[in-house]
């Protein structure tokens, strides 16, 4: 089967987990990621989500599901073991049109989740099409290590290139040819050196003779390989 590759935003959208186990935790801390609003229909939690519902993040529900736990939803984990239940929620979910997970059984889904890596703004998904997320897993692992965190540095400073040349280069074309010097430059290694000077000589070249990093609003930027998010203007 073959699979449409997506990100979606659902950023404050409803989304469903349904199971409160170790498999339940992996998928409401990646919708947690990407800031949804998770409510947990479970008789029980485990400790992590138990302590995620003290602290206001998830809502939780504490019974059986029930198929009106769908209304509002924008999508949908089953992370139960139960076939009955499993096979309950997909057909609940297709009829609803909502994307449905389904944990280990792929011909129940609407909808499969990759392997992640995720380096501040950068993600990288892979995918088997559900064939061996085993196989999924070792590639991510093998991304990972060239990926490093570096990358979520490199991010932060071509987004906040990208806002500092708007105003300040009216080409369009100009622009676009500048911002691709710039990420086909050395700024990886760069960053890796933790050298703010070397940065700041990249980008007058790449950029024009004011830039630097203090100009493009990135004084707080952590050339360490940090995952902070700096300030940027």
């Amino acid at each position: 089967m073959a699979y449409l590759p997506i990100f979606l935003d659902l950023r404050a959208k409803r989304c469903l987990v349904i199971g409160g186990g170790a498999v339940a935790e992996r998928k409401v801390l990646s919708l947690l990621e990407a800031d949804a609003a998770v409510m947990v229909v479970s008789p029980a939690l485990s400790d992590m989500l138990q302590t995620l519902a003290v602290q206001g993040r998830i809502i939780h529900v504490e019974r059986e599901y029930s198929a009106t736990d769908l209304n509002g939803v924008a999508l949908v984990f089953a992370a139960t073991d139960d076939p009955a239940l499993q096979r309950k929620v997909a057909a609940n979910a297709a009829e609803r049109s909502i994307p449905v997970n389904v944990a280990d059984v792929p011909e129940l889904c609407s909808f499969i989740t990759p392997a992640v890596i995720r380096r501040g703004r950068l993600q990288l998904a892979v995918s088997t099409g559900g064939a061996s997320p085993a196989l999924a897993a070792r590639i991510r692992r093998e991304l990972e290590d060239e990926f490093g965190p570096e990358y979520a540095v490199v991010l932060e400073v071509l987004a906040a290139a990208r806002a500092w040349l708007r105003p300040r280069e009216p080409s369009q074309g100009e622009r676009a040819r500048k911002l691709t010097e710039l990420a086909e430059s050395e700024l990886v290694e760069l960053i890796s050196t933790r050298d703010p000077r070397a940065v700041d000589r990249l980008l007058r070249r790449c950029l024009g003779a004011d830039a630097s990093i203090d100009a493009l609003g990135l004084d707080g930027l952590a050339l360490d390989g940090s995952h902070g998010h700096p300030r940027t203007g």
